[in-house]
């Protein structure tokens, strides 16, 4: 099936995925006062699902803003627990399918949203332009890329990759760009990809979806569960 008819088809969870990335600046959602991965309802998805592959990127230097981001105190994992079940179904399926999945990012603390957007204001600081926004001016990044709340601050949102596995060996495919490339091109459905790129941009999303994720357009690996959203965002670091 084409992406754009998979899009079609998904398109009432493509809102609510639109919605929760673009939650007004008037009426942010409430804090929550959990103060524990446990509090929040949140679980390590290497528990669940032992294979899946991590690079968690916001907890080292490879990453759009150059350096390790607050409230990334380890490089894990942690998603609220439906979407932690539903995320190793996924890997599970795929596994047999001859895939997997490499997760980027998952719950993120409202603390590491507010340096994403401190480091957006800082427009001394281009060094990661070339891998991350080389069409881009700094000053263009706020508000259509960087947002001052995040979807995945509640903890059903997570970013992630396909990988090809040939036993217990597993690569990354040629997604078209990489991880927080801020250009179009991320889209899922752009027109100027390969076919190859195409196939497997489809083949993620296809998986996701069996499992209720929906994407957001704008980055082929951005992907919420809705039914697993709570009405509140948490800051309780990863560790």
């Amino acid at each position: 099936m084409p992406i754009s008819a998979t899009i079609l088809k998904t398109s009432l969870l493509l809102a609510c995925a639109l919605a929760l990335e673009a939650v007004a600046a008037d009426a942010p959602p409430p804090l929550s006062p959990a103060h524990s991965m446990a509090e929040a309802g949140m679980v390590d998805v290497r528990t669940l699902s032992p294979r899946l592959d991590e690079d968690v990127k916001y907890a080292g230097s490879d990453n759009f803003t150059g350096a390790p981001v607050d409230g990334y105190k380890s490089a894990k994992c942690f998603l609220r627990t439906d979407a932690a079940k539903a995320l190793a179904r996924v890997e599970a399926r795929l596994r047999h399918e001859g895939y997997g999945l490499r997760v980027w990012d998952c719950y993120r603390p409202a603390r590491a949203v507010t340096a994403f957007v401190r480091w957006a204001g800082d427009l001394s600081d281009t060094s990661t332009k070339a891998g991350h926004y080389p069409n881009l001016g700094k000053d263009k990044l706020l508000g259509e890329y960087i947002a001052p709340v995040s979807g995945h601050s509640r903890g059903a949102t997570v970013d992630l990759t396909l990988m090809h596995c040939d036993g217990a060996r597993c690569e990354p495919l040629d997604m078209g760009t990489n991880f927080d490339f801020f250009d179009p091109l991320a889209h899922t459905a752009d027109p100027r990809i390969t076919p190859a790129q195409k196939a497997s941009r489809e083949r993620l999303l296809k998986a996701m979806a069996a499992e209720g994720f929906s994407n957001y357009p704008q980055e082929w690996w951005h992907f919420t569960l809705p039914s697993a959203v709570p009405p509140f965002i948490y800051d309780v670091p990863v560790e």
